[in-house]
């Protein structure tokens, strides 16, 4: 095996840390899962970012006074080696202790991803298991083509699908009581592009 070869392996092996990760100064966006970077591209389509926005708007409207709602580009720094980026979080305001200059470290009380197909499988699989993993009670996945919010509640450690909300059902949590909204109010102002 030559040297360039001998080299290659051990450098894809190499398990990345937090500081690694927030080092990192080349204009992409990451996620450090397990160790290792995974490149967030394409950015988000303007559908996804509208959706964000209305979220946001329709949670902050009756939880922003009990939560702190953060929303993309934020790390959510769950170990030293998992590093993820979810489009939505809430904390309650009750645990400021895992807000930082970094970021949020620590799992919160709710994270919600938008699907793009791009990130189709991460978000329904990879990120399903690792938010279980570290405790998160609550992860909702949006499905923008459709309107559609998923609600998946940690039971022990596994994601048990709670609820699929569509159209004017109102979206309900025991964790989170102050959630109030319909898909459809959240697809109203989101133009067909």
């Amino acid at each position: 095996m030559s040297k360039k070869e001998d080299k290659h392996p051990s450098v894809r092996e190499q398990v990345l840390t937090y500081n690694d990760y927030a080092a990192l100064d080349d204009g992409n966006r990451y996620e450090l899962v397990n160790g290792q970077l995974e490149l967030m591209r394409p950015v988000p389509s303007t559908r996804h970012q509208l959706i964000s926005y209305e979220l946001n708007k329709k949670i902050s409207a009756s939880c922003e006074n009990e939560y702190f709602i953060l929303y993309a580009p934020i790390d959510l720094i769950l170990s030293n080696s998992e590093v993820r980026q979810p489009d939505i979080v809430m904390v309650h305001r009750d645990r400021l202790n895992i807000l930082s200059r970094k970021g949020i470290e620590g799992p919160p009380d709710l994270v919600v991803e938008i699907l793009s197909p791009s990130t189709l499988k991460r978000d329904k699989m990879d990120k399903l298991q690792a938010y279980a993993r570290f405790c998160i009670p609550e992860y909702w996945i949006v499905e923008p083509e459709l309107g559609i919010l998923e609600q998946h509640v940690l039971k022990k450690d596994t994601y048990e699908l709670a609820n699929i909300y569509h159209q004017d059902e109102p979206i309900t949590s025991r964790i989170l009581p102050c959630i109030s909204f319909t898909m459809d109010k959240v697809m109203e102002n989101i133009p067909n592009i």
